[in-house]
């Protein structure tokens, strides 16, 4: 489990097909803070990368590397990640943790393009597109994360939704390279999963 809280950001410093070439491992380098503290990582830790919940199969000093599955390169950005993409990263949550964001599992829902980014004030109204499936999942005043960070939606049309981004958050995220027309990860609030699931049995 994650809070959404990016800690630190990542570079993909290799990309080695595996499995027949259908799954890949990717090493991405990383603060070597962020692998120490507050406890060292270790092999078969989760990671969140930018929102994708992965498992450490190798330790460097400022560096990791995770396999990415068929099905995560299908249904995720992995598979389009090159060499020098940023990352946004998390470790996983820990008992006693503070939770500053929200509860997140690291299970990409869909696939999201980025429509706008608008100056608005002091922040920035970020306009994002998903997928139909997931649209009715994202709720005004709801949770999303986005590429791993945790986020508060401030408007929805349709297939459409908006958050605020400020200036903190553009400095420590992917936020702050993101341009209109890129693709992003997203994660429905998981509580909006489960009500939607009830709901069927109801039916």
């Amino acid at each position: 489990m994650f809070t959404g809280i990016v800690t630190a950001l990542g570079s993909v410093r290799d990309i080695l097909p595996i499995g027949g070439g259908h799954d890949l491992r990717l090493v991405i380098g990383t603060d070597p803070a962020f692998l120490t503290a507050p406890v060292p990582a270790v092999l078969g830790a989760s990671i969140a990368c930018s929102g994708v919940c992965l498992t450490v199969v190798h330790l460097a000093a400022d560096a990791f590397s995770v396999d990415c599955s068929a099905e995560t390169v299908a249904k995720t950005t992995a598979g389009a990640w090159t060499k020098g993409a940023r990352i946004n990263l998390e470790r996983a949550l820990r008992i006693g943790d503070e939770l500053g964001g929200h509860l997140v599992a690291g299970h990409v829902d869909g696939v999201g393009e980025v429509v706008s980014a608008t100056p608005e004030n002091a922040s920035v109204r970020w306009r994002f597109r998903v997928p139909r499936a997931i649209a009715p999942f994202i709720a005004p005043k709801g949770s999303v994360a986005i590429d791993g960070v945790s986020l508060t939606v401030n408007q929805v049309d349709g297939e459409v939704f908006g958050v605020n981004i400020i200036p903190h958050t553009a400095s420590v995220t992917t936020f702050g390279t993101l341009q209109p027309g890129d693709r992003v990860n997203i994660e429905v609030d998981m509580m909006a999963r489960y009500v939607a699931r009830l709901r069927e049995y109801e039916r």
